[in-house]
Parts: structure tokens; C-alpha cells; sequence
């Protein structure tokens, strides 16, 4: 008499686990990341400086942040006078003059919501790809997209408000009790909708930058891993695969960058220095003004500063979110049971 035997339990990683590895990543990415960006808003300062209620970009390699300059001439990290004659020289004189946690100003606060937006989008990413693939089989080449358009939308739409109350915050002191009154405010005049300005362009850049990024890196994973003969990626075979997806991704979107950067300032200066701007134009309508004014190469203003930023970022999150899944799967193999 034949007895069947059961296949042994396929061990995974855990939904918690790849929460930690995507929370590392995000630390990580944003330790290396965010001094280039640093120099890079030290040095237009220095071309340009910035007056009061002043509005630009900073970014901790993961996300865009909207900061509003205080005062004119003021002490903050953004305005410490130097004469950078490069981004070497820059970071070499900060070091020198200011200490070398100076290329980490202004850090703290954009992990607050760097992070937990990190993680909800590679544990959402990583639970629907799994969950496509039991349904649709292993090779079907849809599933990054999919899972990649559905956990973008869904970390962009957690984090927006968040983003809208942390840029009002920088913009002015605040009390949590006059900041629940701003926020009644906006509701009761404009709506909830309200707490996700500049949603919509967000979604526009973040969404297909999203499917573009999954869908190149499953490819060029999995194509360097038979070209290398092995089963599972190595780190270099995630950081590269990272780096080129992260890099295609960022120029084919940089248009929606644009124009959600132009979207928000407009927005924010307008509240700052109480300037009536037309705050209610589409997407498309901006667009084509910038075509208008400045030809279409308007429309890829700073893809050299985005290249650099998001090639490393998307080269160190994944591979250090692949790592850490790699880890904690050999720890949950070393902890099952041998039968």
C-alpha cells in the first residue's frame, strides 16, 4: 500500500518582516541619500537667496517635501551663507565649517512620513504580487504593473493630507489647537477633498512611475539572474536593476514632477505672502503653459539633479529591502522543524 507523502509548508516572509526590511531600506536610503540634495538647495541659495515665505523642494531620497523659508537672512540649514564653487567643493566645506551632521539637516522630521509611507507601499507591493501570482501563475508579466499601480495609489492617498498639514506646520509655529482649527477650516470651506491638494499630480508622476519601475525591475532581475546562472538575486543584481528601472521611470515621468513642484509652490507662496495665483489650474493647463513658455524641454527642467537623486535611491532601497527579506527567510528556514 502506497502512502501519499505532504509537501513540507513553503516557508515565506512574514507581512511583519518585510515591514522591518522595508523600514531599513528607508532609513538607509534616506542616510545616503539626503546630503546630496543638501548641497544641491545649499548651492541654489547661494545663486538665488531665499526670501521669506520662499517655497522649495527638499527630498530624503524616498520623498518630496515642500519647505517655506522663515525669515530672510535667517540661520536655518538653507540659508548658512558659503561660497560653494562646486558640489565637491560644498560638501567639503560644510563638513569643515558646520560639522559633518549639517549634510543631514532637516533629516528628522521628513522620516516621519517617509517611512510609514515606505512601508505601506513595498508590503502592499510584495502582499498583492503574491496574492496575483496564486491567482494568475508565476509568469504571468502584468502582475508588477498591477501591483505596482495599486500600491502607489494607495500610499500616496495615506500620506497626502499628512503632507499637507507637515507644509502648513514649517509654514508658520503652530499649536496642535490652532492647527486643528486650520484643518476644520479648510474642511468646512473646501471640503475634505480639500486635504489632498496637489493629489492629483502627485498620482499622475507616482503611478506610472510606479508600474514602470516594478515592471522593469522583475525584468531585468530576472534577466541578469539567468545570464549569472543563479536562482536568486544577488545585491549588485538588485542595485542595478534598481538603478536603470529608477532611471527610466524618473525621465518618462519627469514632466508630472514638474509640474506637481510648480502646483505646490504656487500654492504655498500664495498662502505665505497672501498673493491671489490661479491655484485652480489642471494638470494639462499648466502643462501646456510651460510648453508655451519654455518649449518642451520646460517639461524635463532638472531630470540631471532627479537622475542623480533617484538612481541611488532606487538602487539602495531595493536592494536593501531584498536583502532583508533574504535574511529573514534563511531565519525562518533555520527555525523550521525538520520532520
Amino acid at each position: 500500500m502506497v502512502t501519499e507523502t505532504e509537501d513540507p509548508p513553503i516557508v515565506k516572509v512574514t507581512p511583519l518582516q518585510q515591514m522591518l526590511a522595508s523600514c531599513t531600506g528607508a532609513i538607509l536610503t534616506s542616510l545616503m541619500v539626503t546630503p546630496l540634495d543638501v548641497v544641491k538647495i545649499r548651492l541654489q541659495a547661494q545663486r538665488n537667496p531665499f526670501p521669506k515665505g520662499k517655497c522649495f523642494m527638499y527630498s530624503n531620497g524616498l520623498m518630496d517635501h515642500m519647505c517655506i523659508c522663515e525669515e530672510a537672512g535667517s540661520k536655518a540649514w538653507y540659508e548658512k551663507p558659503g561660497n560653494f564653487r562646486g558640489t565637491l567643493d560644498a560638501f567639503l566645506k560644510i563638513i569643515r565649517n558646520e560639522g559633518i551632521k549639517s549634510l543631514w539637516s532637516g533629516l528628522p522630521p521628513t522620516l516621519v512620513m517617509a517611512i510609514p509611507a515606505t512601508v505601506v507601499y513595498f508590503t502592499c507591493y510584495d502582499q498583492l504580487t503574491a496574492h496575483l501570482r496564486s491567482k494568475l501563475g508565476e509568469n504571468e508579466t502584468r502582475i508588477p504593473i498591477v501591483a505596482g499601480i495599486l500600491a502607489r495609489f494607495g500610499a500616496v492617498s495615506v500620506i497626502s493630507p499628512l503632507e499637507l498639514i507637515r507644509t502648513k506646520m514649517q509654514s508658520k509655529k503652530f499649536s496642535y489647537k490652532e492647527l486643528r482649527q486650520f484643518i476644520s477650516q479648510k474642511v468646512s470651506e473646501d471640503g475634505w477633498v480639500s486635504l489632498w491638494k496637489g493629489w492629483a499630480p502627485t498620482i499622475l508622476r507616482d503611478v506610472p512611475f510606479s508600474a514602470m519601475y516594478w515592471y522593469n525591475y522583475e525584468i531585468l532581475k530576472k534577466w541578469l539572474c539567468e545570464k549569472s546562472g543563479l536562482y536568486e538575486p544577488t545585491f549588485m543584481i538588485s542595485f542595478t536593476s534598481g538603478a536603470l528601472s529608477g532611471s527610466f521611470a524618473a525621465i518618462v515621468t519627469l514632466p508630472f514632477d514638474v509640474v506637481k513642484t510648480q502646483k505646490q509652490t504656487q500654492l504655498w507662496t500664495s498662502e505665505s505672502h497672501k498673493i491671489s495665483v490661479p491655484l485652480n489650474m489642471s494638470t494639462w493647463v499648466i502643462m501646456k503653459n510651460i510648453v508655451a513658455k519654455n518649449g518642451l524641454s520646460g517639461l524635463f527642467t532638472g531630470l540631471i539633479p532627479r537622475l542623480i537623486k533617484v538612481a541611488p535611491a532606487c538602487a539602495i532601497m531595493i536592494s536593501t529591502y531584498e536583502f532583508g527579506k533574504a535574511f529573514f527567510l534563511r531565519q525562518n528556514l533555520r527555525r523550521q522543524p525538520l520532520e
